[in-house]
């Protein structure tokens, strides 16, 4: 194909050179650098985690700056804890552009994907605690964050919850959930904080309710519960980028789930999950460095007979 193109060239330059040449031969260069930014930016992500559909990187306008732990950003660094399954495409958006706005922050971080691979129904807040779990000793607090939900405003505060839990999605900004008990979305603790709650409980398989019964948790910590002042965006203040026409959430409630789900679980969290890491993979999303646990959720299902679905059987 390189050889066409100069053959094109030679024969193009030898007759006489007018405005539409020029035109067209600025038209064919321009072509020609997108695709091979095209053919140099296509990820191998899919490979990297394990799965070949996976759709490609896209390219940035500007390369994102890999810098996420500097020391002169303050003692403190974030463990960034994103629950996920199957959700590609937000994650190619989320991963860069949430380095981007924490690096203009000068919030010390690390970003951390745990990628549910068994067959069970999705389990957010198991992930939440695997990602603690994994988080290591370099990291002193935990975002619980959700791959859909993008901060747009810059006086959002991601540093230190030093005295208490931070609602950084509070009902009054977030753009769905506006009732006053509401927790998820993203919310900032310490090790210290989320260790005292015992972690999540394990017992909600499917979409909802986990966040609702870690509210309960807070209280039964003599948690205060603090949440952002002064931002002014209102429920413009995040974007959300799920699209539920596209990707359905598991909403189904099996067996005894209906009355279970709002029920306390006052033993199950960090002392009862049962996990295994199958893999840890450094990765890059358009610039942005992460790390991909891939990850098995066990289940007892004489005690949560809802962790399983037709789906993933």
């Amino acid at each position: 194909s390189t050889n066409l193109i100069v053959t094109f060239l030679i024969i193009f330059l030898s007759r006489k050179c007018t405005v539409w040449k020029l035109f067209g031969l600025c038209m064919l260069f321009v072509l020609g650098s997108l695709l091979w930014v095209q053919l140099t930016c296509s990820g191998d992500m899919s490979q990297t985690v394990g799965y070949s559909h996976l759709p490609h990187q896209p390219c940035p306008v500007e390369r994102q700056s890999s810098s996420a732990d500097d020391p002169s950003w303050g003692p403190h660094k974030m463990a960034l804890i994103v629950p996920f399954r199957e959700r590609f495409e937000e994650l190619l958006i989320f991963v860069p552009y949430i380095h981007t706005f924490l690096n203009k922050k000068k919030i010390r971080h690390k970003i951390l994907i745990i990628n549910q691979l068994d067959h069970f129904r999705f389990n957010r807040a198991s992930l939440i605690n695997v990602g603690y779990m994994e988080s290591g000793n370099d990291t002193d607090y935990i975002a619980m964050h959700d791959v859909d939900l993008l901060p747009q405003n810059e006086d959002l505060d991601y540093g230190f919850p030093k005295e208490g839990p931070f609602h950084v999605a509070s009902p009054e900004l977030h753009p769905l959930y506006h009732y006053k008990t509401y927790v998820g979305g993203i919310l900032l603790l310490s090790k210290k904080h989320y260790q005292l709650c015992n972690g999540m409980s394990n017992r909600f398989w499917g979409w909802g309710r986990e966040d609702d019964e870690f509210f309960r948790r807070l209280k039964a910590a003599d948690l205060k519960l603090f949440r952002p002042t002064g931002i002014t965006t209102g429920t413009k203040t995040f974007r959300h980028i799920h699209d539920p026409a596209w990707r359905k959430r598991d909403q189904k409630r099996i067996a005894a789930q209906k009355q279970e789900q709002f029920k306390v679980d006052p033993e199950g969290g960090l002392t009862n999950v049962r996990y295994k890491v199958e893999s840890r993979q450094e990765v890059t999303v358009s610039g942005a460095p992460c790390t991909v646990i891939n990850t098995f959720l066990e289940c007892d299902v004489s005690l949560t007979p809802w962790c399983q679905s037709s789906k993933y059987a």
